[in-house]
């Protein structure tokens, strides 16, 4: 993974971004939908956690591929929320993220809904 930029040669180069800066992005922008309670870990991915660390960082896992990447995102919905809707302006906006800030190409966006969340405080905000 890198972002092509100049040196101070004014020759062509390449900045090197850490992958932890690329799963902060993602996280992030699945976040700041309306709709989504919280990104989850389901079991399978906490034992991938312990052997790829760096590769997983709470509920977004990112798949390296040779010229792009694959992400999978596990999250729950608060109740009341299309979860068809919340998981497409998930994909939208992860997708949008992304490549405003990086040069990176995108194979696929697979939200995972593992849950849906009860909660009073947005029941009461829905009523």
């Amino acid at each position: 993974m890198a972002i092509y930029g100049y040196d101070s040669d004014q020759s062509t180069g390449k900045v090197v971004c850490n992958k932890n800066i690329l799963l902060s992005v993602i996280n992030l922008a699945a976040k700041e939908i309306s709709g989504v309670s919280k990104l989850c870990n389901n079991f399978g991915s906490k034992i991938k956690r312990m052997f790829s660390r760096s590769n997983y960082f709470e509920g977004v896992k990112v798949s390296y591929g040779k010229d792009s990447i694959m992400v999978d995102i596990y999250l729950n919905v608060f109740f009341g929320y299309s979860v068809a809707d919340v998981a497409y302006r998930v994909q939208e906006n992860i997708k949008n993220g992304i490549s405003s800030m990086m040069d990176i190409n995108i194979n696929g966006i697979n939200v995972h809904v593992l849950g849906v969340d009860f909660s009073k405080e947005d029941l009461q905000k829905n009523n």
